[in-house]
Formats: structure tokens, sequence, C-alpha cells
């Protein structure tokens, strides 16, 4: 049986509180030009080159071994501060998003449209986006840069079927104010969550909510932590384990970061708080 009217309003009215939707008033985007600047896909890592490992983001402090997944297990990780949400750029309706080019053809047009100067941090990270998005996936990957919510859960029906019933996984956090670099502990054994397939999407830099959303046809494996830092912050967080990193350039800095030999081993990462992971309903 597919997914209701009423299924449909109450998963968008969950994303957008999830991911603290601004108002949008015709062509007036309100954003924060800062949020361009933070590098908080993990889609976005694939770009770094073991060469740019003395100049690392410490977000980019996501990543773990496979054997890491054990109880009692302590990893410095980045978890970025409750507070950045605010900052989060505005979702976009399919309207406005399909009225708005999305294309690197267009990056003048764009720049001109957002007032940002060609030579801009900004309009550096925005060009990144259109290329990402436009860049052919890898063997075994299907992936879109949906650029409005609708066009997100379209995505997620041309995966797991017009008829399927999907929930989604986010990091959550405590009340507490986050220290983004710290060390957490794993507090428990990790739930194994058993999916067939999963969607990975992830915030990308720019002015709107752009989220790059991929799957793979290889073996991806999905943990729910419950993790415990120095400070006493408490987030529970989904984590995935890429089994298969064959296709991985080996250049690629998460083989250096964990100390593995590239496309033989593993990788496994944490999703940063603004990324979403959907999931089939059995």
């Amino acid at each position: 049986m597919g997914t209701n009217l009423s299924s449909w309003n109450i998963i968008l009215s969950f994303l957008l509180l999830q991911m603290c939707a601004q108002e949008i008033e015709g062509r007036s985007l309100k954003y924060d030009p800062q949020h361009l600047l933070q590098p908080t896909s993990t889609a976005a890592v694939s770009s770094y080159k073991s060469s740019h490992i003395e100049h690392m983001d410490p977000s980019m402090n996501i990543f773990f071994r496979v054997d890491d997944l054990k109880a009692g297990k302590t990893m410095s990780i980045w978890f970025s501060s409750k507070d950045n949400t605010s900052a989060s750029p505005p979702l976009l309706s399919r309207e406005e998003a399909e009225s708005t080019p999305f294309s690197s053809k267009q990056l003048p047009y764009l720049l001109d449209l957002f007032s940002f100067r060609k030579d801009s941090p900004q309009a550096k990270a925005m060009e990144y986006t259109l290329r990402q998005c436009e860049h052919k996936p890898m063997k075994g990957e299907t992936k879109s840069c949906p650029t409005s919510l609708e066009s997100m859960l379209d995505f997620a029906q041309t995966v797991f079927g017009s008829d399927a019933h999907f929930k989604v996984l986010t990091t959550n956090f405590n009340d507490q104010p986050i220290v983004p670099l710290q060390n957490y502990t794993i507090s428990k054994e990790p739930e194994v969550i058993h999916a067939p397939k999963i969607i990975g999407c992830h915030r990308m830099p720019y002015p709107y909510s752009v989220f790059f959303c991929h799957t793979q046809e290889s073996d991806n494996r999905l943990f729910v932590l419950s993790l415990v830092g120095d400070n006493g912050d408490r987030v529970k967080a989904p984590g995935i384990c890429h089994m298969d990193t064959s296709q991985w350039d080996p250049d690629h800095i998460a083989f250096q970061l964990i100390g593995v030999k590239p496309r033989e081993s593993p990788v496994c990462h944490f999703f940063p708080q603004d990324n979403l992971v959907w999931l089939p309903l059995h």
C-alpha cells in the first residue's frame, strides 16, 4: 500500500522541523552566506586528497574503522554545535526550486542572483556543489541532488519503490551544548539496522538547501551508536560502514585518516547533524 497524503504531510513536517526551515518570500531567499563555508557534507570529503591532511578541517573527524564498532571504544569525533543549525539555509518548495537554475553553466547568473563575487569563497563553494552534483556516479551508485523536500521524496520513491513506506534517521543530541570536537566513547553495543537499501543525504554548501543523496549496490552496513563525550555530552548517531571501497579514489583522505590500505579496506563514517538517512520500512 502506498504512502498516503497524511503520511507525506507527517514526513514533510518532521523534516521541516529537523532541518530548521526558514521563511521564504518570492525570490528573496534568506540565508547566511557563511554557511557556504561550512564543509558539513560527507560527500564533500571525496575531493579531499591525502596531501591535504596537514591542513585538514577538524570536521573531517567523522571516519572510523569497522573494528571500532564495540562498546567502550573511544574516538575523536566532530559533531557541529546545535547552534549552527540556526544558520542553515532555507528549504525551498518545488516551485521555488524549479524556478531557479541549478547548473554550473548558469553559475555567472547564479552568482549575480545571490550577489557573490566570482572570486569569493562562496562562489567557489557553489561551483563545487554544482560540479559534485553533475559528476558521473560511481559504478553501482544511484544519486541525485534534491533542491526541495518534494524532489527528495521523489528520489526515495525511485529507490525504494512508489508503494514503499520509509523512515528517516538523523543524529540527535541531548540538551547540553555540544563541544564540536572531543573524544566520544561508545556507551553500549551498536544497534545494527537491517535494510535492503539505504539512502544517505548530505547537505551541500549552497545559498539554499541542497542535498547530495545517493545509494550504492555494494555492501553497506548501517548502525545507530550511543556516544558519551568527555564533557558528558550524549549523542545518538547513525553510522555506516562501506565494506567495498574498490571504486573509491585511492587518494581519498579517509584511508589515511583511519590508517587503512586504499581500496582494500572498509571505511565507516558518522552522519553529521544536518544529514538524513532514509530506510524502507518492512
